[in-house]
């Protein structure tokens, strides 16, 4: 077997940006609340528990799923995700390993900021953003999807080639969620776009795709049933 025999996909847990630039951007503030870097921001209370709830599913799971290979992003939020669930699970589980290519959609310029913000600093960048739609805008020193897409891609190539015919769990972000389904199931930005239409990645959402036909198949996609309500 050349793949993966299972890829199980976890978003992280609601963290303090999920929760203030929503909140900023619905008031038109020009602050959210938060400052330093997007990697460093941390998990919610409800973020934590959402965690937990992800080390309940792994502490169910039958031994032959067990994961025998972990990936997160570096970003604190994904890392704390894996931790907290890890010890949750109660289980005996693989240290993780962290990959710089499972960072989220780096924004550049624009890290960190409300929209009012950005339409006050860089007031040509919502029209630039709006004139080739959002999959193929690319901030100003940061990222388009197809940039997230390339590096998911070599992420998988290693990953394939590294850990084939095991099971691997990735901790990390909704755009790395979204450009893991495009290179694998090799949608189109329509495609692409279908699936953000039907809902966002949730927060601690897991995906699966079963790799036992030698290929990766999707076997489930931002599911959250281990959730409380």
């Amino acid at each position: 077997m050349d793949v993966v025999a299972e890829l199980v996909l976890i978003r992280h847990g609601q963290s303090a940006s999920n929760v203030a630039f929503p909140e900023a951007d619905a008031a038109g503030l020009l602050e959210s609340g938060l400052s330093g870097r997007d990697a460093d921001v941390a998990l919610t209370r409800w973020g934590v528990e959402q965690a937990r709830a992800v080390g309940a599913w792994l502490a169910a799971l039958p031994s032959a799923r067990v994961p025998q290979v972990v990936v997160t992003s570096p970003y604190v939020r994904a890392r704390e995700t894996w931790r907290i669930a890890a010890e949750a699970s109660g289980r005996e589980l693989p240290a993780p390993a962290t990959d710089d290519r499972l960072v989220d959609r780096l924004l550049g310029d624009l890290e960190m900021l409300t929209r009012a913000a950005v339409a006050q600093r860089f007031p040509d960048e919502p029209g630039r953003r709006a004139a080739v739609g959002e999959y193929r805008y690319r901030p100003p020193n940061g990222e388009a999807f197809e940039d997230v897409a390339a590096r998911v891609a070599a992420f998988l190539d290693d990953l394939h080639r590294e850990h084939a015919g095991r099971r691997v769990v990735v901790v990390a972000h909704d755009s790395v969620v979204l450009m893991m389904r495009f290179v694998i199931e090799g949608l189109d930005w329509d495609g692409v776009a279908a699936v953000a239409d039907a809902g966002p990645v949730r927060n601690a959402s897991i995906t699966r795709f079963d790799g036992s036909s030698g290929r990766l198949v999707l076997a489930g996609y931002n599911t959250v049933d281990h959730l409380a309500p």
